[in-house]
């Protein structure tokens, strides 16, 4: 099975953040599905301090030939600094679903 398809896992400070950054992911066709997952606690090292917050993690249903310009969109609406985007090919799914996530994305 084809590895084009990925789900890229991006953290944020807030419900309003994930909610806006997954619209504005879907109505532009760069992922078929966000799921946002609240209640995150993260524990992190930032500028040389352990850190924790509260987040929400996106869960975002996508391919590989639509990674720059999502990345893009998530940098160009998120207020971290250095936002979390990382993608993860997904090895293996069922043809239908990956089908389906294939439709709802617009061409290159």
């Amino acid at each position: 099975m084809s590895t084009c398809h990925q789900i890229i896992l991006c953290t944020c400070p807030d419900q309003d953040t994930a909610e806006k950054i997954a619209h504005l992911l879907v109505t532009g066709q760069l992922a078929a599905c966000v799921n946002i997952l609240p209640g995150l606690l993260s524990v992190y090292i930032w500028q040389g301090q352990v850190e924790s917050a509260q987040e929400h993690l996106l869960l975002i249903k996508s391919r590989k030939d639509r990674y720059q310009a999502l990345e893009a969109m998530i940098r160009d609406n998120h207020p971290y600094e250095i936002p979390e985007i990382i993608a993860v090919p997904v090895e293996a799914g069922l043809p239908e679903y990956l089908n389906w996530i294939d439709s709802c994305l617009s061409p290159n």
